[in-house]
């Protein structure tokens, strides 16, 4: 067994991989605020528009299917609902790639198990398209978990 992973340096600076994580978890939480913001100011009555217009470029049907759908669900109360869940999630990103960047354990856990959740969703999307694109996807969250996984495992050695 090397020095390293004999002891567990608490330096955040030696932990590079930690690094880049809370790099993509901040930006993920910035643009998610910057989406909840985006629907509070923009308000229900564009975004229907936006949608009738969608299905009239379409031709989709105005009475069924999923964009008829979102079309009646967008209300005042859903719009708030809608940026008070992104809001949510990118406060919990933000400080989860805050915990990153200081080399927190509780980070490594909270990263850990939310990517470990995607994981099944992004398996079955590369099972079902067998799409490059997905395939990097299933890599990277492998990647995530695998790092993060590490990151905790050395910490209780």
């Amino acid at each position: 067994m090397s020095e390293q992973q004999k002891h567990y340096n608490p330096d955040p600076h030696a932990h590079p991989g930690l690094h880049i994580i809370a790099i993509v978890e901040a930006v993920k939480g910035s643009l998610a605020l910057l989406a909840a913001s985006g629907l509070e100011l923009i308000g229900p009555a564009p975004l229907q528009r936006w949608v009738h217009e969608l299905i009239a470029h379409f031709q989709l049907d105005p009475s069924h299917g999923a964009a008829a759908w979102l079309a009646q669900a967008i209300n005042p109360g859903s719009v708030h609902l809608a940026a008070a869940v992104a809001a949510l999630y990118g406060i919990v990103h933000l400080i989860e790639g805050w915990g990153l960047w200081r080399a927190k354990a509780w980070a490594s856990w909270l990263g850990c198990i939310a990517a470990a959740l995607y994981l099944p969703f992004d398996i079955y999307a590369f099972a079902t398209h067998r799409h490059w694109l997905e395939a990097v996807v299933v890599a990277i969250n492998l990647l995530v978990v695998w790092v993060l996984a590490r990151d905790l495992m050395v910490r209780r050695r």
